[in-house]
């Protein structure tokens, strides 16, 4: 005698994969989208904070311009240690809240940060 397929653990699995795949398929499309966009546009960021870095560098070893780094480092100090403390409240916020979305978003992300 077969049990009834209310009771069949496949079935059972199917239905409830069934509930999710939407939001999987979508969380990891959209990831993928985004990590290549963060990929594209932070080297390009990286780029231009790196030329930047060594225009005033250069600058400062020909006398043109004089840089505190210590003031420079008193200034952004703040805004790293706020944002340091505020990223674990706004991870749990976003990431956690729709927990199948968020998990193929974050795979579909590394992924898009991967590709070529």
């Amino acid at each position: 005698m077969t049990p009834a397929p209310a009771t069949d653990p496949a079935t059972q699995l199917t239905t409830g994969l069934q509930s999710i795949l939407p939001d999987l398929g979508l969380g990891s499309l959209l990831g993928l989208a985004a990590g290549y966009a963060v990929r594209v546009v932070g080297r390009a960021a990286l780029l231009v904070i790196g030329l930047a870095f060594i225009v005033v560098q250069l600058l400062a070893h020909y006398g043109i311009v004089t840089v505190d780094w210590l003031q420079l480092q008193a200034l952004t100090e703040p805004w790293f240690r706020t944002g340091r403390e505020s990223l674990g409240d706004w991870f749990s916020r976003v990431f956690l809240a729709n927990l199948p979305f968020a998990g193929a978003f974050v795979v579909g992300f590394l992924l898009g940060l991967r590709m070529r």
